[in-house]
């Protein structure tokens, strides 16, 4: 009996005197600049498993699937072209009107995406937040990554008419180096949409009436950004200087001057909306921070 408990003692003591090495460990974080950004980096095999996640199960038990990509900004181009083309009768300068609303859909759409799927990240992951510990940052970045796919589809459609109105004859490309703006322009929209969807997301656990005002407010938004009309329509008007400070209104507008050489390409208000999502995206990451460590207690 003596043997024994000597053998148990000694057994205790060697796993005692063992080490053990993890291969993660989660500490609170020190500052409220304590962003941990290469911690996100560590953790991008999961936010690509996100991404995957996210496109097959959008149109998981659809008929169509991802045709939907193309079937709806065909079908808002058309009803744009009755409403603002024949009815408004509001011109789209010397390109022709299909091209005009596909391009300012295909950029517009990603942005209002972006925003609209991250300004819900935290209510619709509080399963999976308070269960598995991850960088909450990895499932917004998924978001726009996943949207990059169906920009890049619709973009695709944009090219494709593009290209069927220059070999008929019905239009004449004036881009040259302007193409070289696209990733630019891409990328600021989408950290644009990922700063105002995280700040809407930080707010929206403690006020839900953020998730209803959001749904409309981006609807309205579209019409005070050059989308379904030119920059060059305003030149009269007394509102053009609200448009013109609206930071995505340089974007849409540079988007259409990268591709057809047509519109308004101002650098310096191009400069002004770069230097915004920089200061939007830097205020969000950091609010974002400092909510998720206690948004569990109010989600």
């Amino acid at each position: 009996m003596i043997t024994k408990k000597m053998e148990f003692s000694s057994k205790i003591a060697k796993y005692d005197n063992s080490t053990e090495e993890w291969s993660e460990i989660i500490t609170p974080k020190g500052h409220l600049f304590d962003l941990r950004l290469k911690e996100v980096w560590r953790y991008r095999d999961l936010i690509f498993l996100f991404v995957k996640r996210d496109m097959a199960s959008q149109y998981r038990q659809t008929i169509l699937g991802p045709l939907w990509y193309l079937i709806q900004p065909v079908l808002t181009t058309i009803m744009f072209l009755i409403v603002f083309n024949k009815i408004a009768k509001i011109p789209t300068g010397h390109m022709p009107p299909v091209l005009f609303y596909m391009s300012g859909i295909a950029i517009w759409n990603y942005f209002s995406t972006c925003l609209n799927n991250t300004s819900a990240t935290f209510v619709n992951n509080a399963g999976i937040f308070g269960k598995v510990y991850f960088p909450r940052l990895a499932m917004p970045l998924s978001n726009i990554l996943s949207n990059v796919v169906k920009f890049l589809i619709q973009f695709g459609l944009v090219l494709i008419v593009y290209c069927y109105y220059v070999f008929t004859g019905q239009y004449t490309p004036h881009a040259e180096w302007n193409v070289l703006l696209i990733p630019v322009i891409v990328v600021t929209m989408a950290a644009l949409g990922l700063s105002l969807g995280i700040l809407i997301s930080s707010l929206t656990t403690k006020y839900r009436d953020l998730t209803i005002l959001i749904s409309f407010g981006v609807q309205l938004l579209m019409y005070i950004t050059p989308v379904v009309y030119p920059l060059s329509f305003l030149e009269q008007s007394k509102y053009k200087n609200l448009i013109e400070w609206n930071p995505l209104s340089p974007m849409v507008e540079s988007f259409r001057y990268s591709l057809f050489g047509e519109g308004i390409f101002n650098l310096y208000f191009f400069g002004y909306s770069i230097l915004f999502t920089l200061i939007i995206f830097f205020i969000a990451i950091v609010i974002f921070s400092r909510v998720e460590r206690t948004f569990m207690d109010t989600v």
